[in-house]
């Protein structure tokens, strides 16, 4: 069974507090024998509460520079109403915002809700993000959850993040050094192994200083296998996040500890955009929305917090648990560029959190603060291991291209990555593809515009496409029918997709109108869906061409597993890279497409 673990070096990070403390409890220096003086004043007791700083963020992504394009800004509103784009995130910042909020604050823990690596740009992902572990180490995380992308490289590798060692195939990255792994434990405990039943990881953890005890619970969306590639979950079980946090709640107040927070990688979607709306403030279509409403509502009233994460939205609200008591649940965004700030007021007496008092805020990690040195040191280091392929130019680009930071259902950068797997599929000898579909959560990032380093405005480079494509999926080429087609355009918004749709992108010659004012599946009006103006046969077979990850079915789409004579090609990276540099140059920039293939009706 997991054990109670005390973070050696949070205690460290604590111990010239500790001094302070006492000194504040009036304890004095020069105290006689026991029982000497029966008048004396008795020593004074500590306070009964003491206000616990919980500093919380999720889906790094491996994020150490500041994000390209507009992934790397923030919605604030304005006391005017008005919202203007902040720009923010890059790990050099970060570590300099947590450690000046840990200021003053004698009890800081710091824990995070998942995706700290995975789908990460060249810098982390060119080294499997050993660089980002190593960043995250240098922060003093605690803790953290599981998220999906930390199953992209499978359980084996998960194991070697969490414990250290070089890579099995591209071994040690720096001569002399071994990769010691994450010096703070990583949560599963909804994630088994299929045969033993097991948790692959530590559930649970309890953070402690000074009497203070505080257990963090782990877990990653149940649906998971859906969004990952079927290698990386082989043999691994995904269980209900409720009924796993419940499980472990009872666990820890059985070992004495009542004070729980859940780190769940699911979360929800709030109703604004900016990271500093009000998200009770009640009124008609405020709040938030999606999966983690439901979880909340139904995670036992044993824990006193949720940190969320996996939408990679901002918010701090309040859901009542199953008893109707208020609590926080948070999230900070994604790709650093936020960090949450929580006070839970601990009862010594009755080791519990005041629920009553629980307050909590995001802040934005601005880039006017000072740099972190270490972290500056950091990413120079492992930027020039990278350069050599980093800085490649491989096209060139008249303007940002949107893709991650794009809000609309089509997005120009998504049909720029559409256009590059059709061209690339097409040829006979490689698929004969006539159309080319991609799944929006494939798109990390813009194309950004301004230069990342010395190559100058408008170039792309490879580190660049790498952090829009990193996954570096193999493309497949199947047979659908038009009748398959089509029911997979309708999955886009009905079965696991109809709360939160995922609007495939589309290759050019591809039409129909998605009418938003139905529900479900009839979301897609069947007999608009053209190829090159032609309505689709539903008897017809057609060459498809989209990544490994969707013809396996992921991400909701079960009608592509049906799909007949597969035959695999280059990766998306490939495709995308090489039509980049077929299709711009210095002189000829790529410019942003319309993206108006999809004829959005509300």
């Amino acid at each position: 069974m997991p054990g109670i673990a005390q973070r050696p070096r949070a205690a460290r990070r604590l111990t010239a507090a500790v001094a302070v403390l006492a000194a504040a409890a009036g304890i004095m220096s020069a105290a006689g024998p026991a029982g000497a003086d029966p008048s004396a004043p008795a020593k004074p007791h500590p306070a009964r509460t003491v206000d616990v700083q919980l500093l919380s963020f999720n889906d790094l992504h491996g994020n150490l520079e500041p994000p390209q394009g507009s992934s790397g800004t923030v919605t604030e509103t304005q006391p005017d109403g008005t919202t203007k784009a902040v720009p923010a995130g890059g790990v050099e910042y970060l570590a300099s915002a947590l450690r000046t909020a840990r200021k003053g604050h004698p009890y800081s823990v710091t824990a995070a809700g998942g995706d700290m690596i995975g789908a990460s740009p060249l810098l982390s992902g060119l080294f499997h993000d050993e660089p980002t572990i190593e960043a995250l180490n240098k922060l003093d995380l605690d803790v953290t959850a599981v998220g999906n992308h930390e199953f992209d490289e499978g359980r084996a590798e998960l194991t070697r993040i969490q414990n250290g060692g070089c890579h099995p195939k591209d071994g040690c990255y720096e001569d002399g050094k071994t990769f010691p792994g994450a010096d703070f434990p990583y949560l599963a405990a909804n994630v088994t192994d299929e045969k033993t039943g097991k948790p692959i990881l530590k559930p649970y953890t309890v953070w402690k200083h000074n009497g203070v005890k505080i257990g963090f619970i782990g877990v990653t969306l149940e649906g998971t296998p859906n969004i990952v590639t079927a290698e990386g979950v082989k043999g691994l079980k995904f269980h209900d996040e409720v009924e796993t946090i419940n499980k472990y709640a009872k666990e820890l107040n059985r070992k004495g500890v009542k004070s729980i927070v859940a780190l769940i990688h699911e979360g929800g979607l709030p109703a604004s955009s900016s990271y500093n709306y009000d998200c009770d403030s009640g009124g008609p279509g405020s709040g938030i929305s999606g999966p983690i409403v439901d979880i909340a509502k139904n995670v036992t009233p044993k824990v006193d917090a949720l940190v969320t994460g996996h939408t990679h939205q901002a918010y701090a609200c309040t859901i009542p648990d199953p008893s109707g008591t208020p609590r926080t649940v948070t999230s900070a965004a994604s790709f650093g560029r936020l960090y949450t700030d929580t006070t839970l007021t601990y009862d010594r007496r009755t080791g519990d959190i005041v629920r009553t008092k629980v307050k909590s805020a995001n802040h934005v990690v601005d880039r006017q603060q000072p740099k972190a040195a270490d972290m500056t040191s950091l990413i120079g280091r492992w930027n020039k291991l990278a350069a050599p392929i980093a800085n490649k130019p491989v096209g060139y680009v008249s303007a940002e291209i949107p893709g991650r930071g794009s809000t609309a259902y089509e997005s120009p950068l998504g049909d720029v990555i559409a256009d590059a797997q059709l061209e690339a599929l097409s040829p006979a000898d490689k698929g004969g593809a006539q159309l080319a579909l991609m799944n929006p959560g494939g798109i990390r990032s813009d194309l950004a515009y301004a230069a990342s380093g010395s190559e100058g405005d408008g170039v792309v480079t490879y580190g660049e496409a790498f952090t829009v494509q990193p996954f570096t999926n193999m493309m497949n080429v199947i047979d659908l029918t038009g009748d398959q087609l089509i029911t997979a355009l309708k999955q886009q918004v009905s079965g696991s997709n109809q709360a939160s749709p995922k609007i495939l992108q589309v290759s050019r010659g591809l039409t129909y109108t998605l009418d938003l004012t139905k529900t479900g599946a009839d979301r897609v009006v069947a007999d608009s869906v053209k190829l090159n103006g032609e309505a689709i046969d539903p008897a017809k077979t057609y060459r498809v061409a989209m990544n490994e990850f969707l013809a396996g079915g992921g991400d909701g789409f079960p009608a592509f597993k049906e799909g007949k004579n597969k035959l695999v090609g280059a990766s998306d990276l490939e495709a995308f890279t090489a039509y980049l540099t077929a299709h711009s140059s210095a002189s000829t920039p790529l410019a942003p497409p319309a993206a108006d293939r999809i004829k959005i009706v509300r």
